[in-house]
C-alpha cells in the first residue's frame, strides 16, 4: 500500500478480468485506498448486469467516502439516481444536450482535437491517454507527456492522465507536472 497523499490524486478504473480475488473485495480494497475517485469502468457487461452490479459498487464506495463515477450506461446510472457518469466520446456526441441531470460527466479522449469537442459537449473532466506503455494497449506505442501537456494546455477542464501509471514511480508526479489534474490507474488498483 501506498501513502493515502499519493491516492488523493489517483482515479482507480475497474477491469473484472484483472481481478484475482472476488470483485467486491476487491472494490473494498481500492476504497481502503481513498482514491479520488473509482470509474466503474466494466463494458463487457449488458445494461441490467451493469446495473445489478453497480448498485453494490456504490454502496461500498458510499461506506468508505469514495466517489464513484459509472461509465457508458446512461440510463443504468439514471435509475440508480446517480449523478456521475463518464463516457467514449461518440456516446458524449450520441447523448449531446441530453445529460443535463448529471453533475459530472467525463469523457476519454485521445487527440487534442477530441478534448476540445468532449469540453464543447459539455465534459466536466476529461481522461487523456495513453500516456505510458501499458498492456492494455499492447503494440500501441504511448502518446506521452507532450501530447500530455498539449490537451492540459487546450482546456479549461480537468484532466486525468490515463495508461500505464503504476504506484511507486515518479510517473503521477510527471503527469501533474505537466498539467494533469491526477492519474487514473487500472491494472495496479485491480491488484492491490
Amino acid at each position: 500500500m501506498y501513502h493515502s497523499e499519493f491516492y488523493k490524486n489517483v482515479v482507480a478504473v475497474t477491469n473484472r478480468s484483472l481481478c484475482e480475488r472476488p470483485f467486491l473485495e476487491q472494490i473494498e480494497r481500492v476504497c481502503a485506498c481513498h482514491p479520488k475517485a473509482l470509474i466503474l469502468r466494466e463494458k463487457d457487461l449488458s445494461e441490467e448486469e451493469y446495473f445489478l452490479l453497480a448498485k453494490e459498487v456504490l454502496g461500498i464506495c458510499r461506506q468508505y467516502q469514495v466517489s464513484c463515477i459509472l461509465h457508458t450506461y446512461v440510463e443504468a446510472a439514471r435509475k440508480l439516481g446517480h449523478p456521475c457518469i463518464h463516457l467514449p466520446l461518440f456516446l458524449l456526441e450520441k447523448y449531446q444536450g441530453k445529460l443535463g441531470d448529471f453533475q459530472e460527466t467525463g469523457c476519454s479522449v485521445h487527440s487534442v482535437e477530441d478534448a476540445l469537442k468532449a469540453q464543447q459537449l459539455g465534459a466536466t473532466y476529461v481522461t487523456a491517454g495513453h500516456i505510458y506503455t501499458t498492456n492494455c494497449k499492447k503494440g500501441l506505442p504511448p502518446r506521452g507527456l507532450e501530447f500530455l501537456g498539449e490537451v492540459c494546455k487546450a482546456v479549461t477542464v480537468p484532466v486525468y492522465a490515463i495508461g500505464g501509471i503504476h504506484p511507486g514511480t515518479d510517473q503521477l508526479f510527471q503527469v501533474m507536472r505537466n498539467g494533469a489534474a491526477g492519474g487514473c490507474i487500472m491494472s495496479d488498483m485491480m491488484k492491490i
